[in-house]
């Protein structure tokens, strides 16, 4: 069985050329390489700092994070709020010589990234290797990243098997429209193979489905696995460092896993969100509050899913 790890590189994201090979570019960046029997996979936020939601994007599409700090801006604490709001407390922590290392030790002090390896940047690449893969055996499921269409081939999918393992000829649901999706084919490291295992990253060829069917942060899954809706309620904490107020009938943008979708405050206490289009979700998923258009910071606060 072919093995996959994937990471999200942040701060200075070229980093992630130094240990793949560049593949998909869009507002996120691909890199893979193939190791004996594990493939992994560096994603960057190529879109980041300039729009917020590539970062988000970027971060639930890793199981581990490298943040190499090379400077002390608001972009570095809206990273590290970006990675405390979705609890990504597996990583890799450095930073360049021209940064004050007491400094950025403040500034992650009652974060996650508290529990990160520290190492020096010549140290990367081997603390990289010490990572092992982390499997999922639930229920088939997978979500997207990226679809278009392929000459010849028809709807080609590309993502992620966030759980248990997806086969060919599966016949499984896209949500949150609800339509029935056959995986005609399914290629890993541009290799064919007939199943695919959580947590790697695939291309599918489908039937069922056109492009302009399929967004990202699209479900890919059994039936009645997940749930849709127009409307949830968080747990909410509101950032500390997003100093305006909230009020009913505010919009907002919320990103849960991949998905970003415009909302308005339907709610303050509890706090309730509506949305414009249906979200596909887990109970407990972490949904994150942004505000693109802040000059400071953009995270507005996040929480779990009632």
């Amino acid at each position: 069985m072919v093995k996959s790890i994937n990471f999200v590189v942040l701060g200075k994201q070229d980093i992630a050329a130094e240990f793949g090979k560049k593949g998909t570019v869009t507002d996120i960046s691909l890199y893979d390489r193939k190791e004996s029997d594990i493939i992994k996979t560096w994603v960057t936020p190529n879109g980041f700092p300039e729009k917020i939601q590539p970062l988000l994007q970027a971060i639930n599409l890793a199981e581990f994070v490298i943040f190499f700090v090379d400077k002390l801006d608001k972009f570095t604490g809206e990273q590290i709020i970006a990675l405390d709001s979705l609890k990504k407390d597996k990583g890799i922590l450095s930073h360049s010589f021209e940064v004050d290392e007491s400094k950025l030790d403040s500034m992650i002090k009652g974060t996650v990234l508290e529990n990160y390896s520290k190492v020096d940047n010549d140290k990367i690449k081997e603390e990289i290797d010490k990572i092992v893969p982390i499997l999922n055996e639930n229920s088939s499921e997978m979500v997207v990243d990226h679809c278009f269409d392929v000459k010849g081939v028809g709807t080609v999918i590309l993502g992620k098997v966030t759980a248990g393992k997806i086969k060919q000829y599966d016949n499984l649901k896209l949500y949150p429209a609800g339509s029935d999706v056959l995986i005609k084919s399914i290629q890993m490291h541009d290799d064919p193979v007939d199943e695919s295992f959580c947590p790697a990253r695939v291309g599918l060829a489908v039937k069922g489905v056109k492009p302009d069917d399929v967004g990202r942060g699209d479900i890919i899954c059994k039936e009645n696995k997940v749930l849709v809706t127009s409307e949830i309620e968080l747990e909410f904490t509101k950032s500390p460092f997003y100093r305006s107020e909230i009020s009913e009938g505010q919009m907002c943008l919320v990103s849960i896993g991949l998905q970003i979708k415009a909302a308005k405050f339907s709610s303050i206490n509890p706090l309730k969100l509506t949305f414009e289009k249906p979200i596909v979700y887990h109970a407990g998923d972490i949904a994150v509050i942004l505000k693109p258009e802040s000059t400071t910071i953009r995270i507005l606060g996040s929480g779990p899913i009632k």
